[in-house]
């Protein structure tokens, strides 16, 4: 049992055996503040929920170390938990002791990430603190998690949404701004949903392309590229147990593979998508040297107008929606300038989701989506990757099978003008 005693200075000292059974003290000015003191921990320690005060002094920087080092992860996640930590954590919590940390200063260090960040990264930021604090308050350093509770950001959505391109815009405009190397990798996200580390991953054994054009051709998801700090990567296993599948290729996409291998001659190991010297691609070269200046020549990104000889007028929107524009000397450094410059534009992941809103409104069901997207669940298929398509009133008259401008009494046959991924025509 704790007691209490009074000290020499006339303050009233708390005294307590832990469960370790070492002696504890805490001193109060008044013996009733003492005694209420010394019956909550006694309530906490016969409930095997207490903490010992002094163990919160411990700095956060400490305490992260050791549960970053303790986690077992796949390596692009402890990545990314470490970018997190370096850059957002340390500088703010770094020098505090855990049990310092409190829910109002949690909310105001989320409210001054939020205007500068965007929703989806202060809520990762603050998710990692969450979960190094949800460990403190296992290991009995402190009594509760001050991250619970906090508001953050609204996620909000661009306006009008993400509006995927169509299978014909993907021929028309982006395929042939794309360089003639790079194509197929884009046919690829576009053509079969792949992600952009199951493009690299794949081989081509693992690619069925029979020469008589009647027969199925398909690819096999089996591995991944895995891209930390600038280095790539092969993983033997995909995202998860569903994304290892076999896809179906589409005419267009089966063109463009046929191409690359003529122009590659693989053996049965090689690399289907490499750069030109025959190494993985790296995701940020990939984004700045051909995916964004693809997006430029397509008309998808900012704009490029010859305005007389050797002269060329580069024009981009900025993060605030301010319109900039720059006058240089080739077409292709006013691609690069735009490229470089200009906010927002079409992700090369978009691909993929414009890929599972095209099957979703050409009526293929939910969970064959899903199963060929390889999602474990069809709520993520149906709520983050399919989209509404710009198209969507000419599909929802196709229902009731009558055109626009006919009466709901007539009779008509109507068959929807929808490119077909089987037909060879459909790009």
């Amino acid at each position: 049992m704790g007691h209490i005693i009074k000290t020499p200075a006339g303050t009233f000292r708390a005294n307590w055996r832990d469960p370790s059974g070492s002696q504890r003290a805490k001193t109060f000015r008044t013996r009733k503040e003492a005694a209420a003191y010394l019956a909550a921990t006694e309530t906490t320690v016969s409930q095997g929920t207490y903490v010992d005060p002094a163990a919160g002094k411990i700095r956060f920087s400490t305490y992260a170390e050791r549960w970053l080092a303790s986690r077992s992860v796949e390596t692009t996640t402890l990545a990314g938990w470490t970018s997190r930590l370096r850059a957002r954590l340390l500088p703010q919590w770094g020098t505090w002791p855990v049990g310092r940390i409190d829910h109002l200063a949690v909310q105001e260090w989320v409210t001054r990430m939020g205007r500068e960040l965007s929703p989806a990264t202060v809520a990762s930021c603050h998710s990692l603190l969450s979960s190094i604090l949800a460990s403190a308050v296992r290991g009995r350093l402190i009594a509760f998690n001050p991250c619970e509770g906090v508001r953050l950001p609204a996620q909000r959505k661009r306006a009008g949404g993400l509006v995927p391109l169509t299978l014909d815009q993907v021929g028309e405009l982006l395929l042939p701004s794309v360089p003639e190397w790079h194509r197929p990798v884009v046919a690829a996200a576009a053509g079969a949903g792949l992600r952009w580390g199951e493009c690299l991953g794949l081989r081509w054994a693992d690619i069925d392309l029979p020469e008589d054009d009647d027969q199925d051709a398909t690819l096999t998801v089996r591995r991944v590229v895995i891209e930390v700090n600038g280095h790539a990567s092969d993983k033997p296993y995909p995202k998860t147990a569903q994304s290892r599948r076999v896809v179906p290729v589409p005419p267009f996409l089966r063109v463009e593979l046929v191409r690359h291998r003529e122009r590659t001659d693989p053996g049965e190991a090689d690399r289907v998508f490499t750069n030109q010297a025959g190494d993985p691609m790296l995701r940020s070269n990939f984004r700045r040297q051909v995916w964004r200046p693809s997006l430029v020549r397509a008309g998808l990104l900012g704009e490029v107008a010859e305005t007389g000889p050797h002269r060329f007028r580069a024009t981009w929107r900025d993060r605030e929606g301010i319109e900039w524009s720059a006058e240089l000397t080739t077409h292709r450094d006013a691609v690069a300038h735009v490229a470089a410059r200009a906010a927002g534009g079409l992700r090369f992941h978009d691909l993929r989701h414009g890929y599972a809103t095209y099957l979703i409104s050409s009526g293929v069901p939910v969970n064959v989506v899903q199963a060929v997207m390889g999602h474990e669940q069809a709520s993520t298929t149906l709520n983050r990757y399919t989209h509404t398509p710009a198209d969507f009133h000419r599909l929802i008259r196709g229902v009731f099978g009558y055109p626009a401008d006919d009466s709901l009494t007539k009779k008509d046959d109507h068959r929807s003008d929808e490119p077909d991924l089987g037909d060879e025509n459909a790009l």
